[in-house]
């Protein structure tokens, strides 16, 4: 394993000072180095990849010198627009280092999600004509390489990072003022429901605990859409669905979610039916991929829901005001509800044992005979 300080400051001897992107699970030893190292300026988390492209482009162009991009491999999607037509070489050619979280590399095993976007992830790089040098114990030949590279071509560069490359680097846990956590919320949501309401739940430990919590209950899973990947396109998924169908359609939302592709509620309020409702559960973290901070405490998320055109938007932060407002969720069209819970999971949190395929089928019938 890399000792994660030293790899933070050989990237520093090397002036790659500037940090910015999507935090990952296999990258959350380094983010965390970098975040307990840099100050605010010189490390932004960003709502999605293709603006930690962005911001690196900005920084090289006033300043010449090189952004570093942290990503996990499904964020490449969110950056292939600025790669291909800010940074390429054809275009404005600015150069910078990527470094890539390798989720479902080829011969480990991984998360359904991952498996595809593991299998393309060099071949993707090579169509974008943008070179891959996988991440080793010899970390320092490798950012030599990197630096040299990008100033000789003027153009990205990745460094592929497989699982367990970084030993681990501890920092301080943090927390938040609220004490329900989400699960406790979710149960709480679970229970206002309707036996014919559908759940389209955000990726990551919130699909986790709605699935776990209906295996405690000894209740079917036909009723839950578990977006395991594709963050940032709950709520788009959840519009789709409520157009299509009848009952009612609970998008339940994480704050890193909505953040990274909130422009989708320009668009939600002048479309969404009566049907369409929306949960967004605030604790100010990626904490599925390490408790990296989002703003979502920062923002007023709030205001920007009205903002958008929702007509109410409640907030929660116990169960008694939780099951209150479901009420109005139900009856009432355009409305929200902001539940705000503490940092944190249980430590023996599973997975969802339902194949994504088998869940959208299990889904779809049930749509089918509820019409």
């Amino acid at each position: 394993m890399i000792n994660t300080k030293k790899f933070y400051d050989y990237l520093l001897k090397k002036e790659f000072d500037f940090f910015v992107g999507v935090p990952d699970s296999l990258l959350k030893n380094l983010c965390a180095c970098i975040k307990d190292n840099s100050d605010q300026k010189h490390n932004i988390i960003t709502a999605n990849e293709g603006n930690a492209v962005a911001l690196a482009s900005g920084y090289h162009i006033s300043s010449g010198k090189y952004g570093v991009v942290y990503m996990q491999n499904s964020g490449i999607g969110n950056a292939v627009n600025p790669l291909l037509s800010l940074a390429d070489e054809e275009v404005y050619s600015i150069p910078m280092l990527l470094i890539v979280g390798w989720r479902g590399e080829p011969g480990i095993k991984d998360e359904p999600q991952h498996v595809k976007q593991g299998k393309v992830t060099i071949e993707l790089f090579k169509t974008m004509g943008i070179e891959c040098i996988i991440l080793d114990d010899q970390y320092e030949e490798k950012i030599d390489y990197c630096y040299d590279y990008i100033r000789k071509n003027n153009k990205p560069i990745a460094l592929i990072v497989r699982k367990n490359a970084f030993e681990e680097y501890k920092v301080p846990k943090t927390d938040n003022p609220y004490t329900m956590t989400r699960e406790q919320a979710l149960e709480t949501v679970i229970d206002c429901l309707k036996k014919d309401d559908f759940i389209v739940s955000t990726t990551g430990k919130t699909s986790r605990e709605i699935f776990e919590i209906r295996e405690r209950r000894n209740e079917k899973h036909s009723n839950d859409f578990l977006t395991v990947g594709s963050m940032g396109h709950t709520s788009s998924i959840a519009l789709g669905m409520s157009i299509g169908a009848k009952n009612n359609i609970y998008c339940i939302d994480g704050d890193g979610s909505f953040i990274m592709h909130a422009g989708s509620f320009a668009v939600i309020p002048s479309v969404a039916p009566k049907n369409f409702k929306y949960i967004l559960i605030n604790n100010g973290a990626h904490e599925s991929v390490g408790g990296q901070p989002t703003v979502g405490f920062k923002i007023k998320v709030k205001e920007a829901l009205l903002a958008f055109g929702f007509k109410n938007v409640y907030e929660a932060t116990n169960e008694k005001d939780i099951t209150k407002y479901m009420k109005q969720l139900e009856d009432k069209e355009l409305q929200a509800l902001i539940i705000y819970t503490k940092l944190g999971s249980r430590e023996d949190l599973g997975r969802p044992t339902v194949s994504p395929v088998d869940n959208k089928k299990a889904m779809m019938e049930k749509f089918k005979n509820n019409k």
